[in-house]
Order: structure tokens, then sequence, then C-alpha cells
């Protein structure tokens, strides 16, 4: 068991998951970060707030707040990490793209020019003589 335990973790899946897992968390403070010092005092100009999460709204004659704030900062942060990650996978397809040729392409390589359709028929007309 232990043997299959090793196995299964040395797998490059799983080694390549725990990595992202990893890096995902670091992106996610480098986001947070982004929003409170860069993003939020941006927006404080036209709200007159720094921080978004102190902006709540309480319905009247009841307890209830909602913290609109909060929201709006976890918007930011995943629009920024959508972002992020749609550049990451957009580039690796690119260059995994890079290789690889259309199926127009290959076709073209694939068929014979008209030159080499013309030395083929002249090739077998004289072959055809040597026969004769």
């Amino acid at each position: 068991m232990i043997k299959e335990f090793k196995e299964f973790i040395m797998r490059g899946n799983v080694l390549d998951m725990a990595v992202g897992v990893i890096l995902g968390a670091a992106l996610k403070s480098i986001v947070d970060s982004l929003t409170k010092n860069l993003i939020n005092p941006i927006i404080s100009l036209f709200v007159g707030q720094v921080d978004l999460s102190g902006i709540a709204v309480t319905i009247p004659g009841t307890k209830a707040v909602f913290q609109i704030g909060n929201f709006l900062n976890d918007v930011i942060n995943f629009l920024i990490i959508a972002i992020i990650v749609f550049l990451i996978v957009k580039g690796f397809n690119k260059l995994r793209d890079m290789g690889k040729k259309t199926e127009e392409e290959v076709a073209e390589e694939a068929a014979p020019t008209q030159e080499e359709l013309y030395l083929k028929e002249i090739r077998d007309l004289l072959a055809n003589k040597d026969h004769q």
C-alpha cells in the first residue's frame, strides 16, 4: 500500500496539481494586495472610501446588514485572477499550437504540384515507350 501511494504521489499530474495549488495560493495573496493597495485607492476617488469593506447597507427597522464592500472586493479579486488564468492558458495554448500545422497546410503539402504531375506524366510516358 505504501508503494502504491508513493507511485501515486510521484506521478506527474499529482505533482503538477500540487504546484498549481501552491502557486494559486501565492497568486491569491498577490491579487489581494493588488486590490487592497492599488485598485481600492483608485475606486476611492469615486466612492470616497479607501477600504471598500466598510461599505454596507442596513435594512431599516432590522439588524440585517449587507456587506456590499466585502462582496465588491471579492468580485474584483475574482476578476483579476480570472484574467491572469485566462492569459496563462492562452499563452500555453499558443505555445502548444506553434508547432502544429493546420489541416489546410498539411493538405497543401500532401497534394502534388502541377509541375510534379507533369513530371510524373512524362516519366510514365517514357516508361511506356521503353516497354514497347
